[in-house]
C-alpha cells in the first residue's frame, strides 16, 4: 500500500511502485480530469502538479509520488472560480476540451512564476502542450486576462485546494 496525497486528501492505493501516476489517479482513484494523450510525456494532456511543478503523469512512477503533494485539475477549484478557469471560460477555450486539463495545470504554473506573461513567456511555458484543435491564440488570451484578474485583484496565483477530510481513504 502507498499512501498518496492528492488534492490535499490522503488516499492509501495497491499499485506497483513503476505503476505511472496517470493510471493510480485514473483507474485506482477514479480521478478522470488528468487525461491520457500519448503515454510517452509529449503531449502535455497528462500534467499534475507534483510538489508544485508540473509533471507529466504518464510517464512519473507512483514510487516519486512518496510523501509529495500532488494537485491534479479536480484540486484547482472544485466550483470553477480559479482566476485561470474563469478566463478559460470567458475565452472559449476549449474546443473538444481533451487537452484542457493539462493546459490549464501548465498555464497555473506560468503564473505561479510570472505574474505578466509576456507573449514570449506563455509560448515558452505552453509549447510542451499540444492542443488537436488549435486553440492557441485562445489559450494566450485566456492566461493573459487570468493575469489581469490577479493583478486586479492584487492576488498571488495559487491552487486553490479542495477543503478534504485530512482522513485516509481507500
Amino acid at each position: 500500500m502507498i499512501d498518496l496525497k492528492i488534492n490535499n486528501q490522503t488516499y492509501q492505493v495497491d499499485a506497483p511502485d513503476d505503476m505511472p501516476i496517470l493510471w493510480v489517479l485514473r483507474d485506482l482513484l477514479n480521478k478522470k480530469g488528468t487525461k491520457f494523450g500519448c503515454g510517452v510525456g509529449q503531449c502535455g494532456a497528462c500534467t499534475v502538479h507534483l510538489n508544485g511543478q508540473p509533471i507529466r503523469s504518464c510517464i512519473t512512477p507512483v514510487m516519486v509520488a512518496k510523501g509529495a503533494e500532488i494537485t491534479t485539475i479536480e484540486g484547482v477549484d472544485e466550483q470553477g472560480e480559479h482566476a485561470i478557469q474563469i478566463a478559460w471560460r470567458e475565452n472559449n477555450v476549449p474546443q473538444c476540451g481533451y487537452c484542457q486539463s493539462g493546459q490549464i495545470m501548465s498555464a497555473i504554473n506560468l503564473l505561479e512564476n510570472k505574474a505578466a506573461p509576456s507573449d514570449r513567456d506563455i509560448d515558452n511555458a505552453m509549447s510542451g502542450n499540444l492542443c488537436r484543435c488549435g486553440t492557441y491564440p485562445r489559450i494566450k488570451k485566456a492566461i493573459k486576462q487570468a493575469a489581469s484578474i490577479l493583478a486586479k485583484n492584487n492576488e498571488k496565483i495559487s491552487v486553490n485546494q479542495l477543503s478534504a477530510d485530512e482522513g485516509v481513504q481507500s
